[in-house]
């Protein structure tokens, strides 16, 4: 009772932001009637008008909503059959204010995100629109296309068959539909060219992701890797190989601390680690005739002894990896299905080769990385749909 009391007086954050926004949604509705009497040219004209007033900044973004809004409402109700309800005005408004829109299955979230995206579209800088994969990024740039280019607005796609001058020209659109891992493979291979007219992308000014739990909770520490191969002897990694199994793990006491003399290296289970005790330090010396391990001359050593530890102690066969035709092949920790093609960096991938017994192939070296997660910062305002 005391609960029900509570809620009577005081709202909810959520009840809360859905109040502020629904006085917006009236004045939207109250346009309806009048923009269903103009004619096509008429809609296109008032689009104009809109763009205008952005690009002399007589207007901002926000004060535009109510417009640009129920333009695009009758727009799409012509041109595709389609009809933005009450609730998908909300979550475009929500959306434009670079938050996070869940909506429930069925809602339309397709058709959502054409109301921020067209008003943003309208500055002239650019609105990536990020899908979870090729189909569904091709799907929705087809089905909305139509809309968008009522207004005159340009659609394009970035998938992986999009190449070269293609992709330049799907970027220099006014919407840009893509995958999360397309735009991000983009923008590092955007910051290693030596001439600028190479570039594919032109900012990061707003985007929409679909599936955003997804992309930026369940992958966003997941890092985007462009390698090349680097001359290296194979051999090392064997012979540094041979040594691990002559270590022991060390002894944890009651605060998991190591108990000094009962090993060579601790294992940090959380961070997926492996650490070499001062034990562990004087037996690899001895074995590999070196004075001091940690020298600056000896740290390409120590890089190899511990990536050797991590493929012993860490990477599980059947688990991490796999072993299938004499190769290494990885495990999406997320799906469980094979990543064929994709090796770990750093050589961790030729010490697994070289602990499973296989032939150890050229080692790559990393020429740029991001997470998604940085990548996204990267953009003026962000905002993400989820069901």
């Amino acid at each position: 009772m005391l609960k029900d009391l509570f809620f009577k007086f005081f709202l909810t954050k959520h009840q809360r932001e859905i109040k502020k926004i629904m006085p917006l949604v009236a004045k939207i509705n109250q346009l309806e009637e009048q923009y269903k009497s103009l004619k096509n040219e008429e809609l296109q004209q008032k689009s104009n008008e809109l763009k205008e007033q952005l690009l002399s900044k007589k207007k901002k973004v926000n004060d535009l909503i109510v417009p640009a809004f129920a333009l695009v409402r009758e727009a799409s109700f012509r041109i595709l059959g389609l009809r933005h309800y009450d609730v998908q005005l909300i979550g475009g408004i929500v959306l434009l204010d670079g938050k996070i829109a869940e909506m429930k299955t069925g809602e339309g979230k397709t058709l959502v995100a054409t109301l921020p995206a067209y008003l943003k579209a309208l500055e002239g800088k650019g609105v990536h629109i990020v899908t979870v994969n090729d189909h569904l990024a091709k799907r929705d740039a087809e089905w909305m296309k139509p809309l968008y280019e009522f207004f005159g607005l340009t659609v394009g796609v970035v998938v992986n068959a999009v190449e070269g001058e293609q992709r330049q020209s799907a970027y220099s659109c006014d919407i840009t539909y893509g995958t999360n891992n397309e735009f991000g493979f983009d923008y590092l291979r955007d910051n290693m060219v030596t001439d600028m007219d190479e570039k594919s992308q032109r900012g990061h000014h707003y985007c929409i992701i679909d599936e955003v739990d997804s992309i930026l909770i369940d992958e966003a520490r997941t890092p985007l890797i462009i390698s090349g191969p680097s001359e290296s002897d194979t051999g090392k990694y064997y012979a540094i190989d041979k040594i691990i199994p002559r270590l022991k793990a060390a002894q944890r006491d009651a605060n998991e601390q190591e108990v000094p003399g009962t090993g060579d290296y601790l294992i940090d289970i959380k961070d997926r680690n492996v650490f070499l005790t001062e034990d562990g330090v004087k037996k690899i010396e001895n074995y590999l005739n070196v004075s001091n391990l940690y020298d600056a001359a000896n740290v390409e050593i120590l890089h190899h002894v511990n990536q050797a530890l991590k493929a012993h102690k860490i990477f599980e066969k059947n688990k991490d990896y796999i072993v299938e035709n004499s190769q290494v092949i990885i495990i999406d920790e997320f799906t469980g299905r094979k990543m064929e093609g994709r090796r770990f960096s750093d050589g961790l991938h030729q010490a697994i080769e070289a602990k499973e017994r296989v032939t150890i192939q050229s080692e790559n070296q990393t020429l740029a990385s991001i997470t998604l997660q940085n990548y996204f910062r990267l953009y003026q305002t962000m905002s993400g749909m989820t069901g």
